[in-house]
Parts: C-alpha cells; structure tokens; sequence
C-alpha cells in the first residue's frame, strides 16, 4: 500500500530564521526554487548595470572637468593675445628692437577704376 502524504504543520518563522536563512528549507520554499533563482539572477543584473552606470557617471564628470580647464586656457591665451595685440605692447616691443614708432599713420590709398576707362573699342 502506498503511503499517504502526512500533514506537518511548520513551525513558525521567527526574524532569526529569516537572518539565518532558515525558510530556505522549508518544503514549500523547495518547490519554487526556480522562481528564487531567476530572482537573484535579476537582482544581480540590476546591481551590475548600476554598477556600469556609475562608471560612466565617473567617466562624464572626468570629462566636464577637462573640458572647463581646456575653456580656461583658452580664456587665458584670448587674454594674452589681445594684450600682445594693444599698440602699447607693439610700441614696447618696438622700442626693445631699437625701432621707431611712427607719428604719422599711414594713409590708405583706394583706387576706383572708371567702368568706361576700362572698355576698350
């Protein structure tokens, strides 16, 4: 005769079974496994893409950093350009070379061409 499967009533989980892991060998526990697995699977998927995604976090900050030191250097070498550009600092330079400043600036000559001088018949 085959035997009939018996009633056990389980014991109730106390907060140290739940920190010790107990219910995991429970009998209803052990039937649903599968479900256990694939939950820890995602679990570890989520922390991994976490994960990934602070490197990234980590990588684009790195990257803000850069590029406002580069913008400052840039400010920087604008700053000295139109300072090296001021006609203070060309009549200085000129003066280290021994050169003289003009009093006078040069005048600008526009030649404008007749259109009918330029006809030849």
């Amino acid at each position: 005769m085959a035997k009939r499967p018996t009633y056990k009533p389980q014991k109730k989980l106390t907060f140290i079974d739940l920190i010790k892991g107990n219910f995991l060998n429970r009998d209803e526990v052990k039937v649903h496994y599968k479900y256990f697995l694939l939950l820890f699977v995602l679990m570890m998927m989520m922390i991994y893409s976490n994960h990934l995604v602070n490197k990234k976090i980590e990588t684009v900050n790195a990257l803000k950093e850069q590029a406002e030191e580069y913008k400052s250097r840039n400010a920087f070498a604008q700053s000295r350009l139109i300072k090296v550009r001021m006609e203070s600092e060309l009549g200085k330079e000129m003066v280290k070379d021994s050169l003289m400043p003009l009093e006078n600036h040069p005048h600008k000559l526009l030649i404008k061409l007749d259109s009918t001088d330029a006809k030849t018949e």
